[in-house]
């Protein structure tokens, strides 16, 4: 079974180096690389001319002229030849045993169509630890529960995968790719929950998996889309992917149920209106109102969108 480690990206050089001096420590080695980089990132392309720099790894590099992490993952998708397609991102440095347990896992499992695992949060000098047994799954009422950075137990089936290490059988996605619809100029958040869910619609099986691991130490954004400092535009696309992912892909009892449920309860992320009437008794009444509005606007817009 041939194995392609997907990596797409964006103005990090220095990460991108540790995450292929991780693939190139790997015990069973990568049958392909693809490295889907923008044409006009100078930085990228400098490194990767730089021998030292994945110098041992059959790597192929896979240029991509629109903006957006949706256009660089379909363009590897294109690109990549394996059996099964091995998705991390580039500030992630996949454990050593990667490539093994994803390659033995697929030649295991005939039905499983994708396969994800932990991300070891590194943030601010610390790893982010702990253990959550739920992983991976949309609720009855549309609830999302992802805890990827924090499953831990035995391997088990999920509804969703998160994208800084996610693994699809060639076969799963032939005819699926990374939804263009979704907004943002960089990150295009929830583009993962989206393809996963789509390829369970398919009758594929999910599963998470734990052991199946990878350092993660997120970088900047170069977009709206700040890890630190999200502008209200962000998160106004960042609702609006989210239920434009649910309407499209919930069978449509669940998905009025998820709508109401989003609107009169919600997260601190995606606040609905229990959320807004909370926060008119906080110190910060006027931000939190202004993040409802734009949460609200970004899925009113996905609503009329698939109207």
């Amino acid at each position: 079974m041939k194995v392609t480690v997907l990596v797409p990206t964006y103005r990090r050089p220095a990460d991108l180096a540790r995450c292929l001096a991780a693939l190139e420590r790997q015990s069973r080695a990568p049958d392909e690389v693809v490295v889907v980089a923008r044409v006009d990132d100078d930085a990228t392309h400098a490194c990767l001319r730089d021998p030292s720099t994945g110098g041992r790894l059959p790597l192929v590099i896979a240029p991509v002229d629109a903006p957006g992490q949706v256009a660089a993952l379909n363009r590897g998708l294109d690109a990549a030849s394996g059996d099964v397609i091995a998705i991390t991102d580039d500030d992630a440095a996949p454990r050593r045993d990667w490539v093994a347990r994803i390659a033995a896992a697929f030649e295991a499992d005939a039905r499983l169509g994708a396969l994800g695992g932990r991300d070891w949060v590194h943030e601010k000098g610390r790893v982010l630890d702990g253990e959550r047994p739920l992983v991976g799954k949309v609720t009855a009422h549309g609830k999302i529960i992802g805890n990827h950075h924090l499953g831990a137990g035995a391997a088990r089936e999920v509804d969703i995968l998160k994208g800084a290490n996610m693994s699809y059988r060639r076969d799963a996605v032939r005819t699926i790719r990374f939804d263009a619809r979704l907004r943002g100029a960089g990150a295009q958040v929830h583009n993962d929950m989206a393809f996963s869910l789509a390829v369970k619609n398919a009758g594929w099986k999910l599963v998470y998996d734990p052991q199946v691991a990878v350092d993660h130490f997120p970088a900047e954004r170069f977009d709206d889309d700040k890890r630190d400092a999200q502008t209200m535009a962000a998160l106004r696309n960042a609702a609006f992917n989210f239920h434009l992912i649910l309407r499209d892909q919930l069978p449509p009892l669940r998905r009025e149920t998820a709508w109401w449920w989003w609107t009169l309860v919600g997260t601190r992320l995606y606040p609905g209106l229990t959320h807004a009437a909370l926060a008119l008794l906080s110190r910060r009444a006027a931000l939190q109102l202004s993040r409802w509005r734009a949460v609200r606007d970004g899925a009113h817009e996905a609503r009329r969108a698939l109207s």
